[in-house]
Parts: C-alpha cells; sequence; structure tokens
C-alpha cells in the first residue's frame, strides 16, 4: 500500500512546478537576507543575497524552456493501471449481471438460448409434438444448467 501511495505522488510531482517554487522560495530568503544585511549594515550579505536572488530569478527565466517528461516506467505504469481498472469494471458489470441486460437490450442473445426458447414454446403448444424430455435435454446442454440439474437430481435421491 505504501508502495502505491509513492508511485502515486512521484505521478502528481511536476519537476518544473517544483522548480519554479523551490526558485521562487530562493528569491524569498534572500530577499529577507537582503532586509536583514542593510538593517545590520552588512554589504557583504546584502551583495551575496543579490546574486542569489539574480541566480533564482534567472531560472525563473529558464523555466518556460524547461519541459517535464515522464519517465518511461512511470507511463507503462499508469497504462498497466487503466488496463487493470478497465478489467476491474469489466469483471464487476459482467459478475452483477449488467452485461447480460446489455445484450437483451440490443438483442444479442446466444444461439443456444434462442433454440432452448423455441422448444419451451413448442412444448407448451398442445398441437406440436415437442415434449418436455425434449425440453429438459435442450437445457441440459448448458454446462451450469447441467451441473444444477444433476444436483437436484441427486438432493432428490437422498430425499426418498
Amino acid at each position: 500500500m505504501r508502495v502505491l501511495v509513492l508511485v502515486l505522488l512521484l505521478a502528481g510531482c511536476n519537476p518544473v512546478a517544483r522548480i519554479s517554487a523551490n526558485a521562487t522560495a530562493i528569491r524569498n530568503e534572500a530577499g529577507a537576507l537582503i532586509d536583514h544585511g542593510n538593517a545590520i549594515g552588512d554589504q557583504v550579505v546584502v551583495e551575496g543575497a543579490t546574486r542569489i536572488d539574480e541566480h533564482a530569478a534567472a531560472i525563473h527565466g529558464d523555466i518556460p524552456s524547461v519541459q517535464a517528461v515522464t519517465p518511461a516506467w512511470l507511463s507503462t505504469l499508469q497504462w498497466w493501471g487503466i488496463a487493470v481498472a478497465v478489467a476491474g469494471v469489466a469483471f464487476v458489470l459482467w459478475q452483477s449481471g449488467a452485461f447480460t441486460a446489455v445484450r437483451i437490450a440490443i438483442g444479442w442473445l446466444p444461439r443456444r438460448k434462442v433454440a432452448a426458447a423455441e422448444l419451451a414454446v413448442s412444448t407448451l403448444d398442445p398441437s406440436r409434438p415437442e415434449g418436455d424430455r425434449e425440453l429438459v435435454a435442450a437445457l441440459r446442454a448448458d454446462p451450469e444448467f447441467d451441473a444444477a440439474f444433476k444436483r437436484a437430481k441427486g438432493r432428490r435421491k437422498t430425499q426418498a
């Protein structure tokens, strides 16, 4: 967890902004030193603080030409994070049944389910020869239904 927080902090740190903030802090400190040197009458401190302030001002002048570059490993890590997040959302939607609702809404139904539904409709029609056994056989073609069917059949045998 600490590694994740560290990576997120590194991803959020803009080096150009840090350089600018540090240069501003140096200029503020140099200004305070100039004021202090003038107050005590020490020209060496004032001259040194003035040079520091000029160098920090030059840094501010160079900042527009500095470009922040994201390291390749961090860019790769960001893409992996996005991929894991997308896979997680897809997994949650799949397990919650939301993808099934979308498939039904657009009419994209599995061929096996459509065939079972057609057989069920035929089973309910008295003029058709299909019976309950054909419907059960069609439903048992689905591996999940077949496993549940076998479990229910086993329970029924143990109850009898």
